[in-house]
């Protein structure tokens, strides 16, 4: 049995100009979102995951903190939640997607909210 092909994305912070990932999983189907970083023993530098649609994330599980950011449609930064630990639940009704990033990288690139992203879906293989 075999899933779904995985996509990714580029995803560029156009307010400031910088890189926030250069390849991060796009998990945009329900088994996708469900499974979100669990499968992960830590995040590198450069990726991400981008889970689309929701409002909501959890670290449930997860053996490692995040950056967590909350987009709305337009793919503007609305709320971050920063070096978020283990066991722990963020939301913001006004998000359409959320960006999951290692933790320190809203830090080291200065992304706030207001900041405009760009996401580049990068073709297949």
């Amino acid at each position: 049995m075999t899933g779904a092909p995985v996509s990714f994305a580029r995803v560029r912070n156009i307010t400031r100009d910088i890189s926030l990932a250069d390849r991060a999983e796009v998990a945009d189907t329900s088994a996708g979102r469900r499974r979100g970083l669990l499968k992960h023993d830590y995040l590198p530098q450069g990726s991400g995951l981008w889970i689309v649609p929701t409002e909501g994330v959890h670290t449930f599980g997860m053996k490692f903190a995040i950056d967590v950011l909350f987009l709305n449609r337009r793919r503007k930064v609305v709320k971050i939640r920063p070096n978020m630990g283990k066991w722990r639940m963020a939301l913001s009704l006004r998000a359409h997607s959320v960006l999951e990033l290692p933790a320190g990288t809203v830090a080291e690139t200065g992304t706030a909210v207001g900041d405009q992203l760009e996401v580049e879906r990068l073709a297949a293989g």
